[in-house]
């Protein structure tokens, strides 16, 4: 019995791997386009997170502070960018996991009355100003920029920035 020649199956074999070769980029090419649209839809769903755990607090200082108008209800807070040029802008899940810390931090000062808010206020700087967050093993810095009170809704300006030791 004769053994064929190889070159016979040259053309076979090149095609065989040309093959198996476009398999494999067109799985990492599906693997990637697959993760992009899965990254996109967990920060979509941790965003609706934050919204709902918001909306709970709110919905229940809402019912037991129903029929007083001078307190404060609700309690937003929203963030800046930086206005350093140098820093590199966050990430908006870093972001919204600040922005949930701060909230739990502030917790205290629903149902407080609005006319008492110029002690409040000195009190929230003194203690969130520069305050340090530790998200993901980094360290994030909060100035607070502006608060403002209207219509029992306390509404706060923050800039968040990662924290520089000296």
């Amino acid at each position: 019995m004769r053994v064929p020649p190889f070159s016979r199956f040259r053309r076979f074999t090149q095609i065989s791997a040309i093959f198996m070769l476009g398999i494999v980029v067109g799985a990492v090419i599906y693997n990637a386009i697959y993760h992009v649209g899965y990254n996109v839809l967990w920060l979509h769903n941790q965003d609706l997170r934050v919204q709902i755990e918001q909306y709970q607090k709110d919905i229940q200082t809402l019912k037991k502070y129903n029929n007083t108008s001078t307190v404060i209800r609700e309690i937003k807070i929203r963030s800046e960018e930086s206005k350093s040029k140098e820093d590199n802008p966050l990430d908006p899940v870093t972001v919204k996991l600040i922005i949930s810390q701060m909230g739990s931090d502030l917790e205290p000062m629903r149902g407080r009355s609005m006319f008492d808010i110029d002690t409040d206020s000195k009190l929230v700087r003194l203690l969130l100003d520069g305050k340090l967050y530790i998200v993901r093993d980094k360290e994030y810095s909060v100035k607070i920029r502006t608060m403002l009170v209207m219509e029992g809704v306390l509404q706060i300006w923050v800039e968040i920035s990662p924290f520089k030791r000296s």
